[in-house]
C-alpha cells in the first residue's frame, strides 16, 4: 500500500481503463495517472492479490479490476448487510468527488477485528476498490491504509481447528482451504454450478440486479441452501436440543431460523408454501438427511437473477467426521421449473465452539445502498 497522499506510481495491467470509459486493448506498461491528489490506477485483481471485503453481491461491478485513490472519510456507516464509507477525493481546479464504498457485515468485519471506530469522519485513507461497472463512484473496498501507518484488511481466515466433539450440535464455519473459490463469493457459486433451462435463462436475463427487483436490495432473507453456503463467512449452528421432535439451524444473516421436523411428517399440501420450505429430517445410521420442499417464489434466491418456486426440492446431509472436528456436508437442489438438472455441491464445516452467534439484523437503507437511483 502507499503511503498516505504520496502515491505516485501504480502497478501494470494487461487490463487497464479509466473510469467512466470502456476497457481498451490489453497492455503490459507501468503507468501512473494523477489528478492533484486523486491517484487512480485500474488493475487485474489477480496481480494485486489483495482480499475481497464484499460478502455477497457484486452486482454491477468490475470484480477484475481495482481503482486505488486517497482522501477524506466523510461517513462510516456500521450497519447489516453491509458497513460502507463515503470517501471524498480531491481534485487540483475541480470540485472533490465521493466514493461510496461497500464492505462486509458487522459480522464479519467484528471478527476480523474492526469496531464502529475503526474509521471516522475526517480520517485520511488510502483505498483500493472494485468499481461499478457504469463508471459511478461506487465500489467493493478490497483494503484500506489509514494515515499512521494502520493498514486495514478483511483477509478471511480459516477457523481454527478446535478439540473435537461427539454430535452435530454447535456452532460451524466452513473449512475455506478445502472449498473450491468461484470468482462473486455466494452467487459465483451459483453461477457456475446452475445448470438452466429456457425459462431459466430468460428469467435471468430479464433480472435487473441494479433495481428494487432484487430482493438483496430488501431485507427478504434468502432460503435454502442459504444458510449453508453462507457459512463461508457466517456461522450456522445447529441446535440437537429436542432432536427427537425437531432440529433447529440457525444462521446469523438476517438471524435466520429453520426448523427440521423429526417425528416422521410428510411434507404439506403443495398450496402450502414458506419462504424458507417446509423441512423434514431423518437419521440415516450417523448422518442427518433433511429434505426441504414446499417453497414459496423468489425472484432471485441464488443472486444471479435465477428465480426459484413451488417446485424446488433440497436434501442437505450432514454427517461429523472420524475425529469430530468436521462436518461433511453435502447438498442436491432440483428445481426442474427453472433448472435442466439437479445442482450438487459439498464442503466441509469445523467445529468453531470459540465463535460466538451475532445477531444480524438487517438495515433497509444499508442494504439497498448498491441500487442505481
Amino acid at each position: 500500500m502507499c503511503p498516505i497522499l504520496s502515491c505516485n506510481r501504480m502497478i501494470a495491467s494487461e487490463h487497464y481503463r479509466r473510469p467512466g470509459s470502456s476497457a481498451f486493448s490489453a497492455r503490459r506498461a507501468e503507468e501512473s495517472v494523477s489528478i492533484g491528489k486523486y491517484i487512480v490506477a485500474l488493475v487485474t485483481a489477480a496481480a494485486l492479490s489483495l482480499p475481497v471485503f464484499a460478502h455477497h453481491s457484486d452486482a454491477g461491478v468490475d470484480m477484475e479490476s481495482v481503482v486505488a485513490f486517497e482522501g477524506v472519510v466523510r461517513e462510516f456507516a456500521w450497519k447489516n448487510p453491509h458497513v460502507y464509507a463515503v470517501v471524498e477525493v480531491e481534485q487540483d481546479g475541480r470540485a472533490p468527488i465521493t466514493w461510496e464504498l461497500q464492505m462486509s457485515s458487522v459480522n464479519i468485519l467484528s471478527r476480523r477485528g474492526w469496531t464502529r471506530d475503526t474509521l471516522s469522519p475526517g480520517d485520511h485513507v488510502a483505498v483500493r476498490a472494485n468499481p461499478a461497472e457504469d463508471g459511478r463512484n461506487y465500489g467493493i473496498l478490497h483494503s484500506v491504509e489509514k494515515a499512521g501507518g494502520l493498514a486495514l484488511a478483511a483477509a478471511a481466515k480459516t477457523p481454527e481447528v478446535t478439540p473435537g466433539t461427539t454430535t452435530l450440535a454447535g456452532n460451524w464455519l466452513t473449512d475455506r482451504s478445502t472449498l473450491q473459490s468461484y470468482p462473486g463469493g455466494f452467487d459465483g457459486l451459483f453461477r457456475a454450478l446452475l445448470k438452466l433451462n429456457d425459462k431459466g435463462k430468460a428469467a435471468q436475463q430479464a433480472f435487473s440486479a441494479l433495481s428494487a427487483e432484487n430482493p438483496d436490495a430488501t431485507c427478504v432473507g434468502r432460503p435454502t441452501p442459504s444458510a449453508l453456503v453462507s457459512t463461508t463467512l457466517y456461522l450456522m449452528e445447529i441446535d440437537l436440543t429436542r432432536q427427537s421432535e425437531v432440529i433447529v439451524l440457525r444462521g446469523e444473516r438476517y438471524n435466520e431460523v429453520r426448523t427440521v421436523y423429526m417425528d416422521g411428517r410428510p411434507h404439506p399440501d403443495p398450496d402450502e408454501r414458506f419462504a424458507s420450505g417446509h423441512s423434514i429430517g431423518r437419521w440415516d445410521g450417523d448422518t442427518l438427511i433433511i429434505e426441504t420442499a414446499n417453497f414459496a417464489d423468489h425472484r432471485s434466491p441464488y443472486q444471479i437473477g435465477v428465480p426459484s418456486g413451488g417446485q424446488k426440492h433440497v436434501v442437505e446431509r450432514y454427517r461429523l467426521s472420524e475425529d469430530g472436528t468436521h462436518i461433511d456436508a453435502e447438498f442436491t437442489l432440483d428445481d426442474p421449473e427453472y433448472l435442466s438438472e439437479p445442482m450438487v455441491h459439498s464442503r466441509q464445516l469445523i467445529y468453531s465452539p470459540h465463535l460466538k452467534m451475532l445477531h444480524s439484523d438487517c438495515d433497509t437503507e444499508s442494504t439497498s445502498r448498491f441500487l442505481v437511483n
